[in-house]
């Protein structure tokens, strides 16, 4: 890889760099295992060392790296029991989410909008924008609820639900259309005020989720030489 091969786009420098390492981290372009050092950063993207600390700390602290006292950064290798525990923490969160909308039966515009993308991006055959579409679905939903702490700490995990849709490609595991349709009970639930069905739905995508990053992980270790 040569130095200064990666360009940035016009938005801010630091949010061009976080979103460029993002983006290459959950396609798998920089693997799972893989070390990122300030050094290669700025040498990667031609950007001053400051600038390349500031994006692996903000990459770290959304869970898309971790790094130890005195240790290099490296993208995580998620394990059954992390997978476990994040969807674990997700439905806690997401079915509050749904049920506090289907209170109000309010369907954010965003969470429409995020659906028609995924629509579309299923009729197109299109795996990453639906995966991009599918991460706007649910924080619509999150920020829709207009909890400041409530969006605080779903980001602390959403590194590594970003990890969990891009690295193991979990979409692919089912037809295209399963995740759109199980997208539009949750909303469905939400605007009829059926707070019930809304966490039930939630949960059931969540956990069909759950089930297909796992049977991925399997296969991906069976698929592994010996």
């Amino acid at each position: 890889m040569s130095a200064g091969q990666f360009q940035l786009g016009p938005s801010s420098l630091t949010d061009a760099l976080y979103e460029s390492v993002r983006t290459r981290i959950i396609s798998g372009d920089i693997a799972p295992g893989e070390k990122l050092t300030e050094q290669r950063i700025a040498d990667d993207y031609r950007v001053a060392r400051p600038t390349a600390k500031a994006c692996l700390e903000r990459l770290t602290a959304l869970g898309l790296l971790r790094r130890s006292a005195h240790k290099t950064a490296v993208v995580p290798e998620l394990d059954e029991i992390d997978i476990t525990d994040l969807f674990f923490t997700r439905e806690m969160f997401e079915c509050t989410a749904a049920d506090r909308l289907a209170q109000a039966r309010t369907v954010p515009e965003a969470a429409r909008k995020a659906q028609t993308a995924i629509e579309s991006a299923v009729r197109a055959k299109a795996f990453d924008d639906q995966v991009v579409a599918d991460i706007e679905f649910h924080w619509a939903l999150i920020n829709a609820v207009d909890s400041p702490r409530l969006a605080r700490v779903y980001e602390m995990v959403s590194g590594e639900v970003h990890l969990t849709m891009g690295q193991f490609k979990a979409h692919r595991r089912t037809a295209p259309s399963t995740v759109a349709a199980e997208h539009a009970l949750i909303l469905k639930a939400i605007e009829d005020g059926d707070r019930a069905a809304a966490r039930e739905q939630m949960a059931h995508h969540l956990q069909q989720a759950r089930d297909r990053v796992l049977a991925q992980v399997l296969a991906s270790r069976e698929e592994a030489p010996a």
